[in-house]
């Protein structure tokens, strides 16, 4: 772990990161934020990406065929659809509307990772009723793992200790997350749902016993909490320590190899390369289509102990999964480690920030140390991370199971609502 502190970089309230927040709640922060040419103009380009039919993430524009297939993976189905079905008995009329969406809608695309409150979709978790709310959780839940919640509740946590930080609790707090449901809960019937806000979004389609939890994407600015009710919160260790193992034990050759880059902002980099935004990810918010060639080392070429390492940490980023799931979804990911490639961007010494994506035909995961957002360290530090799992070649949300489960099980029908499967 890196000795900077986060302490180092709270900003005073008249530092200009700070000063825009004042006075203002969520809906206001989002208007104002929208004048930003900035982001004026990442509204722009996310409004074309969304309306994009989707495809899914590939190496070269491609979808790769015949990757996943439907199977029964002892997911907690029956647990799910007896807390969605409390949730939807638990929710009035006018809430029940802004909750539900069509199985196959296009708004579970409609998600991103900042605080800024754009996109109002589903039911905000800080505007309902506290019984609406723990029905919402309950759902949640029934869907992870153990760990996996608490990772999920820490993650909105760390949340409200920013908007203790930064004097703007309006805008970031333990509940300033927006909930969904798509489709009808059911024990043999696709549905899932999503949970989006700022450093979080999840999505979990099951189709009878089988779950897909793609997009996940987790962070949090600071990555540690030091005082208040949530003392003692500290995440992404495992996902930092192993990939630091993992790149520190390849022989120096396969670190030349994995190196793209030697710096954080690289003068090497490409145009585009670095956003201000998504800094060095490549597969945010809206990047559902986008073309990411392999880069790095071959796992291929990785000793035995080496690949162990490397499913560990993968492993790390799905431990939200519940165990039946987790486990085949890691048996799936085996299968492809021969065509997974490892990179990294920036130094791999003990204190250093750094960068590093994962990525095979069935997954893509990336890891990045931020610059500050809210917090004042223009150069990347340890204290703000983003991460994000995704699904390449088509089954984001689950959506070629879904174009699987309505080709056998109601062969000539598609699901209701605004399709975008054909298209």
């Amino acid at each position: 772990m890196s000795s900077t502190h986060f302490r180092d970089f709270v900003p005073g309230s008249d530092h200009p990161r700070i000063a825009r927040l004042r006075g203002h709640d969520a809906y206001s922060h989002a208007e104002a934020s929208s004048q930003i040419p900035m982001l004026k103009l990442a509204l722009a380009v996310w409004d074309e990406l969304y309306q994009q039919p989707f495809v899914g993430i590939t190496t070269d524009g491609g979808v790769v065929p015949n990757l996943y297939s439907l199977r029964p993976e002892d997911a907690p189905t029956r647990s799910m659809v007896e807390a969605a079905s409390h949730l939807l008995d638990s929710t009035s009329a006018e809430e029940r509307a802004a909750l539900c969406y069509a199985v196959d809608a296009r708004e579970w695309r409609r998600w991103n990772n900042t605080e800024i409150y754009f996109y109002r979709i589903g039911l905000r978790l800080e505007e309902v009723s506290t019984p609406v709310r723990e029905a919402i959780l309950a759902v949640i839940r029934a869907s992870l793992s153990a760990s996996g919640f608490d990772k999920i509740r820490d993650v909105m946590r760390l949340n409200a200790f920013l908007g203790e930080l930064v004097n703007a609790p309006r805008i970031f707090n333990e509940w300033s997350f927006n909930f969904s449901l798509f489709g009808t809960p059911s024990l043999t019937e696709p549905w899932g749902w999503s949970l989006f806000g700022h450093h979080l979004t999840l999505c979990c389609l099951v189709i009878g016993e089988q779950m897909v939890l793609s997009p996940l994407f987790l962070g949090a600015e600071p990555n540690v909490a030091d005082a208040g009710p949530f003392a003692g919160i500290r995440l992404f260790q495992d996902e930092e320590n192993i990939g630091l193992q993992v790149m520190q034990s390849l022989s120096p050759e396969l670190q030349s190899q994995a190196v793209v880059y030697k710096q954080m902002v690289d003068p090497a980099m490409p145009q585009g390369r670095w956003h201000p935004m998504d800094q060095r990810h490549l597969a945010g918010a809206f990047q559902d289509n986008r073309i990411i060639p392999y880069e790095g080392a071959r796992v291929a070429e990785f000793s035995a102990k080496q690949r162990a390492l490397l499913l560990d940490l993968i492993k790390a980023y799905l431990m939200p999964m519940p165990t039946k799931p987790l486990q085949a979804r890691m048996e799936e990911i085996e299968r492809h480690l021969q065509e997974t490639h490892f990179c990294w961007i920036g130094a791999y010494d003990e204190d250093s920030p750094f960068y590093y994506r994962i990525q095979s035909p069935v997954v893509l995961i990336e890891f990045d140390h931020h610059s500050g957002v809210y917090l004042s360290n223009e150069q990347p530090e340890k204290f703000h991370v983003h991460t994000i799992v995704r699904t390449p070649n088509g089954n984001d949300y689950g959506k070629d199971v879904l174009r699987l489960h309505y080709e056998q099980a109601h062969k000539g029908q598609r699901p209701g609502g605004r399709s975008e499967q054909g298209e």
